[in-house]
């Protein structure tokens, strides 16, 4: 594939992300910028407050809009490729439908 054609699929697929990434802040915060999130509950009903623990807090947040990212992929024409080993790079791929050679990265 030629770079200019490559560099258009990933001007479009920006585009695409940075509407995606405005809906997504306010799915995961409220309308005064508080996580939608507040903690967790066990099977004893009891909750316990997110700490500010890096991988707690990119966990939550990797479970909580993971959905949203699946969808978001399907509706601009792409699929997800998951990473194999945690800890590898990166950990998702978007594969252009129509063209398998357009894969974009994302940490």
């Amino acid at each position: 594939m030629n770079l200019k054609v490559k560099e258009k699929y990933k001007a479009t697929f920006k585009k695409e992300l940075d509407r995606f990434t405005d809906k997504l802040e306010k799915y995961v915060s409220t309308d005064n910028g508080d996580w939608s999130v507040k903690g967790f509950i066990d099977v004893y009903k009891n909750i316990y407050t997110i700490s500010s623990d890096t991988k707690i807090v990119s966990k939550i947040l990797e479970i909580h809009i993971f959905p949203q990212i699946l969808r978001f992929a399907e509706q601009i024409g792409y699929k997800i490729l998951l990473t194999e080993h945690q800890n590898y790079y990166p950990d998702l791929t978007f594969i252009n439908k129509e063209n398998e050679e357009v894969n974009l990265l994302w940490i």
